[in-house]
């Protein structure tokens, strides 16, 4: 029935337990998963104060930076996954830079899921609910083209 899972996977204990469940699911359907981690897109810093030279190793030092959180998300992911593989789950990762949002909603849009799990944010109440209208999973749930399981952070 689920041929193909996203488990998009923000590196916390929330995105673990998502992963367990899709895990779970994909033994019983012989799924293949793949767990998208995506490392926030940082805004660059302004340059205009500064000269040519400065204004140029800044933007290479904040490349680097990003470039570096990647290496590292890799890693992290890498051994998150470690574990299931030695189960013989059919799984893989992706790293990507970019607005969390905008990133899994292109990978939705583009790519052919049969279910996304993930993790949600713990229950709001009040003016932190409305507050919280743009979250990932939200929007997630909003644009999917498949069946979405959020899991209870």
């Amino acid at each position: 029935m689920y041929k193909k899972i996203l488990v998009p996977h923000a590196g916390t204990p929330a995105g673990d337990k998502a992963l367990k469940h899709a895990v779970h699911i994909a033994k019983f359907d012989s799924s293949e998963i793949l767990v998208l981690h995506v490392v926030e897109q940082l805004q660059r810093p302004p340059t205009f104060a500064l000269s040519g030279s400065e204004s140029k190793a800044l933007i290479k030092e904040f490349k680097k930076a990003a470039q570096q959180s990647v290496i590292n998300s890799q890693k992290e992911m890498r051994k998150r996954i470690e574990h299931y593989k030695s189960q013989n789950i059919k799984i893989s990762h992706k790293v990507v830079i970019g607005y969390p949002d905008e990133v899994i909603t292109k990978y939705v849009k583009n790519q052919k899921f049969d279910l996304i799990v993930m993790a949600k944010r713990r229950k709001l109440s009040g003016i932190k609910k409305l507050l919280s209208l743009g979250s990932v999973s939200r929007k997630i749930v909003e644009i999917g083209k498949c069946p979405v399981l959020l899991i209870d952070a």
